[in-house]
């Protein structure tokens, strides 16, 4: 025991000498480096979109982002996997209070419709598909939580996320056709930046990873709630 501690202590000593090294020695910058600048300079006129962030993330490093919602399906397929067996029975007493219940009824309505806005919005707004799925997954938990034995339909789940998935990979290819490489937004009118109806492609691109995301996430949390209403028979 004396030894872990004294390890411990001496990792604690030589992290803090490297943060005040770090601290020491840091030094604020004051110019962008030369691909901050690039996109700094370049984004709105070729883009066309108010909001630098979501020009980078949908377009320029559109590929990154196919990488991440790739990720986030991989780890809801592994998941509904391993909850999905088990010779269980249904709990069927539902202890969920009046006030959960009508706070669900009351939130769960606003929250779909902030999400929606959040990543149809986000070319012109902080946001974007990623924080706009991450709302309607969270509208999706208060769900569950308000009717734990409730049936969340799983195939509409499935549906939804797969033709996303499937429509985002048709704009990226039609990108590469038609524009100037793969999830390029130039194939169709840049508009006017300040719109709804601008920055090219990238509205759909945002509105297809907002429903990705967001069923992805819901499918997560439907088959946590599905093993965790089975309880072993006696």
């Amino acid at each position: 025991m004396k030894m872990k501690n004294s390890f411990a202590l001496v990792m604690v000593l030589v992290f803090g000498i490297f943060l005040f090294q770090t601290f020491r020695h840091y030094q604020t910058k004051t110019t962008l480096n030369k691909t901050a600048a690039y996109y700094d300079t370049n984004t709105p006129a070729e883009i066309g979109a108010a909001n630098v962030v979501t020009a980078i993330v949908v377009t320029y490093r559109g590929l990154d982002t196919l990488g991440e919602v790739t990720v986030l399906f991989l780890t809801a397929m592994i998941v509904g996997y391993m909850l999905r067996h088990g010779g269980k029975e249904k709990a069927k007493k539902n202890n969920t209070s009046e006030i959960m219940i009508t706070a669900a009824n009351v939130l769960i309505p606003g929250s779909v419709i902030l999400g929606v806005y959040v990543f149809i919005n986000g070319h012109l707004t902080p946001g974007g598909g990623f924080q706009g799925g991450a709302i309607i997954g969270t509208a999706i938990t208060l769900m569950i939580l308000a009717d734990p034995l409730g049936t969340i339909q799983k195939a509409v789940l499935h549906l939804t996320e797969s033709l996303s998935g499937f429509a985002y990979i048709l704009i990226g290819l039609a990108g590469l056709l038609f524009a100037g490489g793969f999830l390029d937004n130039r194939i169709l009118p840049l508009g006017n930046m300040g719109n709804l109806l601008s920055a090219g492609a990238i509205p759909a691109i945002y509105s297809l990873i907002g429903l990705k995301v967001g069923t992805e996430l819901s499918s997560i949390i439907a088959y946590i709630n599905e093993t965790g209403n089975k309880t072993v028979k006696s």
